[in-house]
């Protein structure tokens, strides 16, 4: 921790381990919070989301007195490789085949909605004067892109309109549609499932979301210390190939985030490694595996919205807020209308609702919170915690850049 003065106030600076730490209260705040609030327990928010919007309040206030914080987020980023990980070490070739009707299906409404989020951006950017292109900031390149699309898009857009604040809009965007992803997910599933009577059907046990209270049920699933120590090695080989299917896919020319080629280099270890050396113990839907995964989510989460800078956000203004909400709308009225009557109005697929709500105007993490804090309550839905990584994480990243540059050109 570093603590430095200049005329503007004070600036406090959290290295990586400090920032951790935060993140470990963070979580614990937030289950102390869902544990004592109707409203959030039922609504199914995640404990980072509530935590770490606590704590961005109280950044806040500080920012209000001239004091700022700062937090390292590099750790962060490396909880959500090993998160990926652990899905695809969770994934069999079978459930891929099985789920490959609905993958294909998720996919054509994913691509669908991309262009609606951009229209509903484009008449908001319209209706309050902005540059048309500024439309993509906060259509797909912020919500569905994420910080990673916007960041990258922002300068493009400010050099070609000469509208500067394009980078700002952006990043506050794609912040503020986190905050919105992690809200409505929840509430949305819970409408779904009750609405319909709907339960899990699944015969597998949870891969992530384990309740805090539950205990190994048979010996061969025990937690100790060499399970553990076996899922990190296993997950340490699947993130050291996907490491390698990174460099040969750049090469390709073909840019993608790191947890894309690890979650693939996981898939494909986890389903053959078992063939090959069936005697070995592999650690694929095991509850060692589901503690360190739900422990990489958890705090990944708690730091992304611990670390948010909302006094940004207040001042953007009206129009930002505005377009915005009127996405969180849209985004809700096309997951139940549409998208849960079209991936089978299922147990599964009121869980996917949650997650698709994560991700369209949040992340994909997010998504997968969403998805976990549902599967927490009302049981097992192991199908929507596989493919939707692989349309979220690999597919819309391609399909967006080209998506992104027809606005663009508009």
């Amino acid at each position: 921790m570093e603590f430095s003065a200049d005329p503007t106030g004070v600036i406090i600076n959290l290295d990586s381990f400090g920032s951790v730490t935060v993140g470990f209260i963070v979580f614990f705040l937030g289950a102390f919070l869902t544990r004592n609030s109707r409203f959030l327990r039922n609504y199914n928010i995640p404990e980072p989301v509530s935590g770490g919007f606590a704590i961005a309040l109280i950044t806040w206030l500080l920012y209000s007195l001239d004091i700022i914080v700062s937090f390292d987020l590099a750790v962060r980023d490396s909880l959500l490789v090993i998160f990926f990980a652990s899905i695809g070490l969770n994934a069999r070739f079978s459930d891929l085949l099985n789920g490959g009707r609905l993958l294909i299906i998720l996919l054509g409404l994913t691509l669908t909605y991309m262009v609606l989020q951009n229209l509903v951006a484009l008449s908001g950017t319209t209706m309050f004067g902005l540059p048309k292109s500024v439309s993509v900031l906060i259509g797909s390149a912020s919500l569905i892109g994420g910080h990673g699309t916007a960041i990258a898009w922002g300068p493009t857009i400010a050099a070609q309109t000469g509208f500067q604040a394009a980078a700002e809009i952006g990043a506050a965007s794609a912040t503020l549609g986190l905050i919105f992803a992690a809200v409505i997910g929840g509430p949305i599933a819970k409408l779904l499932i009750e609405k319909n009577s709907l339960q899990s059907d699944a015969q597998d046990e949870q891969l992530v979301g384990l309740a805090h209270d539950e205990a190994p049920q048979t010996e061969e699933r025990d937690i100790n210390h060499v399970n553990i120590m076996r899922v990190l090695l296993t997950l340490h080989t699947g993130i050291a190939l996907g490491i390698v299917f990174k460099v040969g896919l750049d090469a390709a020319g073909l840019k993608l985030p790191l947890f894309v080629p690890v979650m693939l280099a996981s898939i494909l270890l986890s389903n053959t490694v078992p063939l090959l050396l069936p005697k070995l113990e592999w650690p694929a839907r095991t509850r060692s595996l589901a503690i360190v995964s739900d422990y990489s989510l958890s705090v990944f989460l708690a730091m992304s919205l611990m670390s948010m800078q909302l006094w940004v956000l207040a001042d953007l203004g009206l129009p930002l807020i505005a377009i915005l909400l009127c996405q969180v709308l849209a985004t809700s009225a096309f997951v139940l209308l549409i998208f849960f009557k079209a991936v089978g109005s299922s147990y599964t697929s009121a869980v996917l609702s949650s997650g698709f709500a994560g991700f369209a105007l949040g992340a994909t993490p997010t998504a997968i919170a969403n998805m976990t804090s549902v599967a927490k309550r009302y049981g097992p839905a192991p199908l929507a915690f596989i493919i939707l990584p692989l349309v979220s994480a690999f597919f819309v990243d391609l399909a967006n850049a080209f998506i992104i540059q027809f606005f663009v050109a508009l």
